[in-house]
Formats: C-alpha cells, structure tokens, sequence
C-alpha cells in the first residue's frame, strides 16, 4: 500500500513523516492541513497524494509507524527475564520516560492520536487501540512468577484489577490533556503516582 513512499530516500521520507508528526500533533486530525503539510516538507500536494491516498491514510500510517518505532525500541530495553511482575511495570514505566525523552514529537503525536474522535478514523483507530493493548498486556504478563501472589484470589482477576487501574490512570491523563488544550501530561508526577499504587496492590495481592 506504500511502496512509493517507502521507495524514496530516507532524507525525503524524514521530511514528509516530520512535517506531518508535527501539523497531527498540534492540530489533530480534523484541522490539520495537509497544505502545511506539504509546505513544511517541501514538495507538492500531488506528489504527497501520489504516496498516500489521502490524509486519512497518511495519518494511519503515521501512527503504524511510530508505535512500531517506539514499541521496536521499548522492547529492545525491557528485561522480560525479570519475572517479579511489580518489577517488570516498574521497568516499563522508567522506560517509557526514557522514550519520552528521546522521541517527545512522536509521544505528543501518538497521544493526540488516542484522544482524536474524528469520524473519518475513529473506527479504525479504536481498533488498533484495542489490538495494541492485548497485544502488549500478553507481551508485558508472560513469564511473571504468579507464586508471589496470594493463593486465595483468582490470578487472572488480580491482573484484570492491576490492568485497569493503569489504564484509568492513562486515561485520566488523556482526558484532561482533551478536555484542556493547553494541558502538558506530566510524566514525572505519573510515574510517582503509579508507584503509590505499586505500593498499595503488592500490600493487597501478593503474599
């Protein structure tokens, strides 16, 4: 579906991703423009249209790209030999802040991806939320030594509570970051916040 685009030299390709990470991340997707997009990156609306169908597909692939590359990066950091599941958050979150600060332009992007509800891509984005996370959370569980919990509760209830509690923390974030355009997503004050409740579940589930 992108071979013409994957063909260019990688200068171009970098010119055009960059130009259109940055028009997405601070327009989202209904205001963006892809005349900015193509004045930015330098070459014509055609010649982006050649590439990609339109903005529609370009902005799919942008998000593609970049969970890939993040998730590529992530994974080549995590130990997933670590079976303490506490530990293994624990190294997950201290990581995404490494990325965070490696590649800022690309978590604002993919942060205003998640909270887009525009019409034309909310289907398909939903969709790839949802395989993201099953994907990830069996990545991010396999391996864990389940003998640290406590015997008398379901193992599979506990990671559901866990689960959930992080994603309510996540979406908090996100719904202020929607509901308050100026709204910067502290992640220092998060990775604070999520060990309190590190704290509280290790009380509460292991033994």
């Amino acid at each position: 579906m992108y071979s013409k685009f994957l063909n260019l030299d990688s200068e171009k390709q970098n010119r055009i991703i960059n130009a259109a990470i940055k028009e997405f991340a601070q327009k989202g997707y209904s205001n963006a423009s892809t005349n900015e997009i193509v004045k930015e990156a330098g070459i014509s609306k055609g010649l982006l249209f050649h590439y990609f169908q339109n903005k529609k597909q370009l902005f799919l692939f942008l998000f593609d790209s970049c969970v890939e590359l993040i998730s590529d990066d992530f994974y080549k950091k995590i130990d997933l030999t670590e079976t303490d599941f506490f530990q293994r958050i624990r190294q997950s979150v201290l990581i995404k802040m490494e990325l965070l600060a490696q590649y800022p332009d690309l978590f604002k992007f993919v942060e205003k991806a998640y909270m887009d509800d525009a019409a034309d891509i909310q289907a398909e984005m939903q969709k790839k939320i949802r395989e993201l996370n099953h994907i990830n959370i069996g990545k991010i569980y396999e391996g864990i030594d389940v003998s640290k919990f406590r015997d008398d509760i379901d193992i599979q209830k506990i990671f559901k509570i866990i689960t959930w509690t992080f994603e309510k923390l996540s979406d908090e974030e996100l719904y202020k970051a929607k509901l308050l355009p100026n709204y910067e997503i502290d992640y220092q004050k998060v990775q604070k916040e999520a060990e309190e409740y590190f704290e509280i579940l290790i009380k509460c589930f292991y033994k």
